[in-house]
């Protein structure tokens, strides 16, 4: 999946939904039915090209997927 890219640190913000739905056997249409999200949001979200997320999404997905924010993001501060 392509890291979400913050060009004024050289920063990244990893997305791992892929890898949290394949682990708990869920479809992104599933997911999206139950957080009350469209598909096309949450698919901008899992593809990386998100810009931002609302903490009351991330509780929504965490809640679903019984996971910690930290489950879902993760900080990669190698160059590019």
């Amino acid at each position: 999946m392509p890291p979400i890219t913050d060009d004024t640190e050289g920063t990244r913000i990893m997305v791992k939904l892929d890898d949290l739905l394949y682990a708990r056997r869920m479809t992104l249409t599933e997911l999206a039915e139950r957080v009350g999200l469209t598909l096309a949001n949450l698919s901008i979200l899992k593809t990386g090209k998100a810009k931002a997320i609302r903490f009351s999404t991330l509780a929504a997905i965490c809640r679903e997927l019984e996971c910690q924010p930290g489950d879902l993001l993760a900080y990669d501060d190698e160059p590019q």
